[in-house]
């Protein structure tokens, strides 16, 4: 079944740069440069693509508006989960998220390089990092997600325990197959 035939409307796709910029999906053209986007209009699809990096799906718990942020770890450790969340312009406490298949902790080895831009941040990140070598280290990104939305004021979150790199039945992965297959994650309001 083609995606397309479940949806409400064509999805407010974007081109995806790694960053933090947030796109109000029902005002801006397709293909803005930016990682995560928010509507407070129904049947207007956010939408993002990855293979690896983790889908952040997020929703007004009364059904005012909804959010979904790509976020690798260059953009969780910029902020794009709290700049989505200020975005949607609902109470943080009103916001359930959810967590999609992103690579886990066990398969995802990183260089001090990465874990640096996370401690500069937030030194409680340390939390989300395991030594495997010197200089070297095991990122549990849903970690981290759990970390910055507790911070923002989310504490409804589930998901964050699909690993893309373990599944290969199910999920594309570009750290495991070094190719440029990618799954979509969408959310729009009824």
């Amino acid at each position: 079944m083609r995606l397309r035939s479940l949806l409400p409307a064509d999805p407010r796709w974007l081109r995806q740069v790694h960053g933090i910029g947030v796109a109000d999906a029902a005002r801006s053209q397709p293909g803005v440069a930016a990682d995560a986007s928010f509507t407070r209009e129904p049947g207007v699809v956010c939408a993002v693509m990855a293979a690896d990096c983790m889908p952040v799906l997020l929703a007004h718990d009364g059904g005012e508006a909804v959010a979904i942020a790509h976020a690798g770890w260059r953009g969780l450790a910029a902020g794009v989960i709290e700049a989505t969340i200020g975005a949607m312009g609902a109470p943080a406490a009103r916001v359930i998220a959810w967590l999609g298949p992103a690579i886990g902790a066990q398969a995802y080895e990183i260089g001090e390089e990465v874990r640096s831009a996370f401690l500069e941040r937030d030194a409680r990140a340390a939390a989300a990092f395991r030594c495997t070598r010197p200089g070297h280290w095991h990122l549990d990104l849903y970690a981290i997600a759990r970390q910055r939305l507790a911070s923002s004021g989310v504490t409804r979150v589930f998901g964050g325990a699909l690993c893309t790199a373990s599944d290969p039945v199910r999920f594309y992965s570009w750290r495991r197959d070094r190719a440029g297959e990618r799954m979509a994650a969408a959310i729009w309001l009824a």
